[in-house]
């Protein structure tokens, strides 16, 4: 699985970016231009990801890294953002809300 952290997260340009947070974290602040497909609901969402490389992100790592194995093993080019937003956050980027 491939990784990054927020900072170079901060640095890339044209890669989408999909939150598998829930709507109500979503909500409350996000990572600009980041899409929302929660976790719970992807396997039915599957048609709404990206044919090219995307970044994964969540409130920590841990479930975007749990979604990006499981894409990856179906053939999905991902990378999973660790830290998360609340990294994304503590390091002071701006968010949307």
């Amino acid at each position: 699985m491939k990784s990054i952290d927020v900072h170079q997260l901060a640095s890339r340009d044209g890669v989408p970016l999909i939150d598998v947070r829930e709507e109500h974290e979503f909500v409350q602040a996000r990572v600009p231009g980041a899409v929302n497909i929660p976790m719970s609901v992807l396997g039915e969402r599957l048609d709404e990801l990206p044919a090219e490389a995307f970044d994964l992100i969540c409130k920590s790592g841990g479930r975007s890294a749990r979604v990006a194995q499981a894409l990856d093993a179906r053939g999905y080019d991902t990378t999973n953002v660790e830290g998360g937003t609340d990294g994304w956050i503590a390091a002071g980027y701006d968010i949307e809300r």
